[in-house]
Order: C-alpha cells, then structure tokens, then sequence
C-alpha cells in the first residue's frame, strides 16, 4: 500500500510535521512494509514557513523586528536564492500578544515592513507571504510607515497566501469580520471601519489602486489591501501554491488513501482550506479526514472526504485534547483503529 499523510498544524496544539509524523508512525507500526509519505501542508498561514522551506533545500533566518505593541523581538523568515518565504505573523501575529494586550485598536503591522527589508538585504527578490493570525486591523499602515520599504522593494513581485477573499471594507470586511476575534468592541470595529475606509482613499489618492474592489485585501487585518496597492502583489490560494510549489499532484501518483486533517474541521473547511485543497487534487484517491474535533459531518461528507475521524474522544475536555502529548496518543490511537476498520 502507498499512503499519503498530509496534514495541516493542529493549531495551538502541534505543528503540521508532528501531525505527519505521528500518522505515519502509526501507520508504519502496523504495517512496516508501506510505503508511507509524510507531506506535512499549510495554506499560508501557520506553518508556511516549515512547510516550503525545506522544501525549497532554503534556510531559516531571523530578524529582529517590532512586535504588534512596538516590542523587540526575533521572527523567522526563509530564503532560497532571491525567494523569501515569510509569515506575517511572525511580526504582528496574535501569538506575540498576552490576551489582555489584544486591542487592534493600537496593534501595529510595522514589522511586516522591517521583515521584508531583512529578506531584501539577503538578496530576495521575490517573496511569498503567508497572510493569516495577525493581531493588527491597520490596513498595512504600519507597515508603511518603514523608512525606504516603498522605494526599496519598488522592483519586487509578491504573491500573497491567502485563504480568504473577504474585502477592505464592509459586512465581510477586516473590522466587522476579523477584528472582533482580535479583541475589538463593537464600538472599537466602528472606529476600525471607518479607519480603513479613510486609508482606502488615501491608497487610491497615491496609487491609483482601489483596494475596495479586490478580494482578499481585508486578509490580515487590511494587510492584503496594503500588499496589492503599492507593490501590486497578487493573491493566490495558499494551499494551491503550497501544493504546486510541493509538487503534490505527483506525489500522489499511484497512492490508494490519502489522509489529512487539521486541528478542527468544520464547514469552514470547505473555504479553500487545507483539507479541501487536498480532496481537490486527489485525482479520484480515497481522501480520509482526521481531525482532531469535527462538525457539520454531512456537508463534509458531501463535499468528498472517503472518511471522517474524529481524534478527540467524546467528552473530553479541549484543554486536555490540545495538550501535545495527549493529541500524539489520540492519533496514534486513532489511526491504528481506523486502519484496522477499513483493511480489516
């Protein structure tokens, strides 16, 4: 048998190569004479920069940046050749504030511009930017603000990781969507909206972009909108160029099973998420879901996945199911029934 374990990160929990591995392991103590592939993913967000640097033979950099709040701290990038593999959040992501400190209201991207102008100096050219778990809703103005990032990245292309295609400004923009998950009051994304609608003007007024009419630049709390305006990146779905850049569609060829999975599965898996990116290039391989929580089984079902797993036992408490060690038995466990169900 040739099977394929390509998770996304179990987020706040365990990276997506710890996922894999555990699969695999699991599988490989059962049956130590498949052929097991372990192809850990991400769709821009968490994780993108472990998922492509290896991949890309590049190497792991850090740079000391601005936190969300003006903090000193170091955040990891990847270079391979004049590509830079970078995460937003990195510089201004959520898990660089306590819960007490999110206020979007005064969360700043500034760092996003000094990460990109380390990357430069290494000789980067070309950067693919994960846009996701950012603590901001500045519309990139921070950012902007990095004395010479305009005028010193002038010539580079940008291609922005993104799973969402939520606007500017709006009901589904970055205030009235996101910026209550980053700790807004509804008198804060009020003051938010009505920010962001000004900087879209102002965008327009020194570029001649419009970021009111594409889609995704509400990504990162405005971040995307900042990207296309003055470096004219593009967006691309984060899975499928993760999955083009792994050379996936080949590494599946010849597999019976495909597994994937992520931390919680649910209709919003269904929005160009990881597991979703994976059914669409299974090429008619059975593709199984392992996941350690999951929701909404029948639109799961119906979307195409072979099989539903839930990781997590019936009742247990969240906090003990994120515990690492608890989630690495539990997909032990799992995995070694759920073989046992189907190559009974």
């Amino acid at each position: 048998m040739k099977i394929i374990v390509a998770p996304d990160s179990f987020k706040g929990c365990l990276p997506a190569a710890e996922v894999a591995h555990a699969v695999a392991s699991a599988i490989r103590s059962v049956h130590p004479d498949w052929d097991v592939q372990e192809v850990p993913l991400s769709d821009g967000g968490e994780g993108t920069i472990d998922t492509l640097v290896p991949a890309f033979g590049g190497d792991f950099r850090q740079a000391a940046v601005q936190d969300p709040l003006g903090r000193q701290i170091e955040a990891r990038f990847g270079i391979c050749a004049d590509v830079a593999v970078l995460e937003v959040a990195e510089a201004c992501g959520l898990q660089r504030l306590a819960l007490q400190e999110r206020n979007p209201l005064t969360a700043s991207s500034y760092g996003v511009g000094e990460l990109l102008l380390a990357a430069y100096k290494l000789g980067a050219r070309h950067f693919l930017v994960g846009l996701g778990g950012t603590a901001t809703c500045d519309g990139g103005a921070g950012m902007l603000q990095v004395p010479g990032l305009r005028q010193t990245l002038r010539d580079c292309t940008m291609e922005l990781l993104c799973d969402v295609d939520n606007p500017f400004v709006g009901p589904r923009g970055a205030a009235r969507v996101f910026a209550p998950q980053k700790g807004a009051s509804p008198a804060d994304v009020e003051v938010l909206e009505g920010r962001l609608e000004a900087l879209a003007k102002r965008f327009l007024a020194e570029t001649g972009v419009d970021v009111r009419l594409f889609p995704g630049a509400g990504a990162a709390g405005g971040l995307g909108g900042a990207f296309m305006a003055y470096f004219q990146a593009s967006r691309v779905s984060g899975i499928d160029k993760v999955l083009e850049l792994l050379r996936f569609d080949e590494s599946v060829k010849g597999a019976d099973l495909i597994i994937t999975g992520e931390g919680k599965s649910d209709n919003q898996t269904l929005s160009g998420k990881v597991p979703l990116g994976v059914l669409r290039h299974a090429h008619g391989i059975p593709v199984a879901l392992l996941s350690g929580r999951i929701e909404d089984w029948k639109a799961l079902q119906a979307a195409g996945f072979s099989h539903l797993i839930s990781v997590s036992p019936e009742g247990l408490p969240l906090t003990e199911a994120m515990r690492p060690e608890v989630a690495r038995e539990n997909l032990r466990k799992e995995t070694q029934d759920f073989l046992g169900r189907l190559f009974c």
